[in-house]
């Protein structure tokens, strides 16, 4: 992986090695921690040898090279120093709250790995009382059931087994992209799955009927393939390869389109929060219980789903056909409350 990551100074790139390898985040993950880091050090670069933040310009930033940054320079930035540059960020550049809160992220996981590890240890943590910015928190985007079975219906299972199996895992079981692609064959035992998440934490599932017959339909495709190179993988390419997860995401793209979904903003990862969100509503499965089933590391990842839940009583309740109806206008003969009790207390 240290290939990708060329123009970075040495521990700025020990420190991506370390996320990819040690700590098992994903190529994605990686490489936006690469373009974070990159402009800050950049940035800081430039900063340091007293250029007014007014001359610094999006033009200079990418013509700053940062090979030549030592742990020297790395330990002389302050937190003043990086609150500047978090202004730029939020000002000079108009970042959303998400990427706000993932770059402020990216400084402070960069300098508690220089000063915990080993190699390339420094005193003073300068990020370490570094706010992160709060992200709004928007309900995920999910299938209703109506619309998760027009999509399977739109899979024809006489030609496309596999695609039918990918859809239909993704839509009972709420697994991740990765999760999927990185299915073996030895993974499948009975009605269970194993499944790798996260950090390459190991999980066990539990599949349904569905997910068992659409396995098997699709292993007896599998079994008269000829030329298979990956031999252990679930899906594979027409070539005989493990199914990449630019392929799935096509696939699913394609399938939807079909199912009349299209342009919706619908996509693989909706899949997984359709499927937990109808475990939810229609299991009544219990948060924690879906937590594990999610592979989520913390129970308040899993509670937006509860927050659904709670959107569409509401929503149930305003589309209520009386809903609307307000008190006709008091007739002009029929006493008010006041007039009522004044008649009594004269009785």
């Amino acid at each position: 992986m240290d290939q990708y990551f060329s123009d970075m100074p040495q521990p700025a790139r020990d420190f991506l090695n370390y996320l990819g390898t040690i700590k098992g985040r994903s190529i994605r993950t990686v490489e936006a921690y690469h373009i974070d880091l990159r402009l800050f050090l950049r940035f800081m670069k430039l900063y340091k040898s007293g250029i007014n933040l007014s001359e610094i310009t999006d033009e200079k930033i990418e013509q700053t090279q940062i090979l030549d940054l030592s742990l020297q320079f790395l330990a002389s930035i302050k937190t003043a120093d990086i609150y500047e540059y978090l202004q730029y960020v939020y000002k000079g550049r108009e970042n959303n709250a998400a990427t706000r809160s993932r770059k402020t992220s990216s400084i402070r996981s960069f300098y508690k790995y220089l000063t915990l590890n080993i190699d390339h240890p420094i005193r003073e943590n300068p990020a370490k009382n570094l706010e992160v910015p709060k992200n709004k928190k928007t309900l995920p985007k999910y299938l209703s059931l109506e619309q998760a079975l027009e999509l399977l219906n739109a899979v024809d299972t006489s030609a496309q087994e596999r695609d039918y199996c990918i859809i239909t895992l993704f839509l009972n079981c709420g697994m991740r992209l990765s999760e999927l692609v990185g299915i073996n064959l030895q993974d499948i035992q009975g009605n269970t799955l194993r499944l790798f998440g996260k950090g390459n934490k190991e999980r066990i599932i539990y599949i349904n009927d569905a997910c068992i017959n659409a396995i098997e339909r699709y292993l007896e495709v599998r079994r008269q393939q000829k030329g298979i190179k990956d031999k252990n993988a679930l899906f594979l390419t027409r070539s005989g390869t493990r199914i990449g997860t630019r392929r799935v995401e096509k696939i699913v793209e394609e399938v939807l389109q079909k199912a009349g979904l299209s342009n919706q903003g619908y996509s693989v990862h909706k899949l997984r929060h359709t499927a937990a969100t109808l475990m939810y509503q229609y299991g009544q499965v219990d948060i924690r219980i879906l937590k594990d089933v999610l592979g989520h590391a913390n129970l308040g990842t899993t509670e937006i789903y509860t927050h659904i839940s709670n959107q569409q009583m509401e929503d149930a309740m305003k589309k209520s056909p009386l809903s609307n109806v307000k008190p006709k206008n008091k007739s002009p003969d029929r006493p008010d409350k006041k007039e009522k009790a004044a008649e009594e207390e004269s009785l």
